[in-house]
């Protein structure tokens, strides 16, 4: 069965259709370059409402695992490959990625040449694309909706009677793996939405906050910023990702749409403070300005080497930092996971977290 990517610029690409055969999606269009995790890539709940490119030419080859979802359900619209693996090698596996993204609902297309496809997206920026089972007009874009929040309505903890410290997690989209990291260097979490205001996080009596990934523009989130300027001046707090651009925007740096985003593992950083550099896992579409964040309190910590994009943030004489890339990985290196054991170190002293 013919499946017919469409993109808004008005290219177009056929392929063959899999996953959920009779779905049709529109998105915001994507890419990534990692070549191994696509599950966790699938259910990271930062690509909501995205249809992800893999640049890696095989996807599947090991199967579908019951234990590498970061969110319950797929949160990718959709999914574009090359060629898709029909045989599965991998002890842990229970069904191939064609059976989970039928499961799940999602559509997809294989056959294509995602290199081309790549180019295009790195020439003209992330746009927006359908996947449909019909030749589609470009005009049909025009109402094609941005990229929603993810807004949870429970609150809910992660008790553990050999864990003293107690993190409260404010849930942007968060992946499974930033808790179990939290989990595994020794904190209880307990899981707030961005709802919550600073009085019933203080109720909490949380040692320390963390500010989660998750989708979208940062700016769509600015309600949560006052909540964030009481919570550094009185806990310890890291942020991730969306996270980091959350802590930047509410001490007054600005934050801007990058052509087409970092998604994928192997982005070099390097800390600006010790002068170490790092293997990162990366998924993100906006960024800090650097150059604002002279204009704050803030001190910028770390860059991609890359492009020089803002990489680590630190809110000097407060145990307040973030990073823009994943220290959980899942998928990618884990270089960065200390960051867990800087931040839990950072509730126990008053000095605070000197670098990130």
């Amino acid at each position: 069965m013919k499946k017919y990517l469409t993109l808004e610029n008005g290219d177009q690409f056929v392929g063959t259709a899999v996953g959920d055969l009779t779905k049709e999606i529109k998105g915001e269009l994507v890419f990534t370059t990692s070549m191994v995790g696509y599950q966790e890539t699938l259910t990271d709940p930062s690509y909501t409402n995205q249809i992800i490119t893999f640049t890696y030419p095989l996807i599947g080859n090991y199967g579908i695992s019951l234990h590498a979802n970061q969110s319950p359900t797929v949160a990718a619209s959709a999914v574009v490959m090359q060629e898709i693996a029909t045989t599965v090698f991998h002890y842990q596996s229970v069904m191939t990625l064609d059976e989970f993204l039928k499961k799940s609902g999602v559509p997809g297309i294989t056959g294509i040449d995602t290199r081309e496809l790549t180019k295009i997206i790195r020439k003209h920026g992330t746009m927006k694309a359908s996947l449909t089972n019909q030749p589609l007009a470009k005009s049909s874009f025009n109402k094609t909706k941005s990229v929603d929040m993810v807004v949870k309505s429970a609150t809910f903890s992660h008790p553990s009677d050999e864990n003293p410290d107690h993190v409260v997690l404010v849930d942007f989209g968060v992946k499974a793996n930033i808790v179990e990291s939290l989990k595994n260097f020794g904190a209880n979490v307990t899981v707030v939405t961005p709802e919550a205001n600073f009085k019933s996080i203080a109720a909490l009596n949380p040692d320390g906050i963390l500010l989660s990934n998750g989708p979208g523009d940062p700016e769509e989130y600015s309600d949560f910023l006052p909540v964030i300027r009481e919570l550094q001046d009185h806990y310890p707090l890291f942020g991730i990702c969306l996270g980091h651009q959350l802590l930047a925007l509410a001490n007054g740096a600005r934050t801007y749409k990058m052509v087409f985003g970092h998604r994928g593992i192997n982005h070099p950083v390097k800390n600006l403070l010790t002068n170490e550099v790092v293997i990162t896992s990366q998924n993100h579409g906006y960024a800090v300005d650097i150059d604002s964040v002279s204009e704050t309190p803030l001190e910028v910590t770390a860059v991609e080497i890359n492009d020089h994009t803002c990489e680590g943030l630190r809110y000097p004489g407060k145990p307040v930092f973030s990073v823009q890339y994943h220290p959980e990985a899942a998928p990618g290196p884990h270089e960065a996971t200390r960051l867990f054991s800087k931040f839990i170190g950072s509730m126990h002293t008053n000095g605070g977290v000197q670098h990130a």
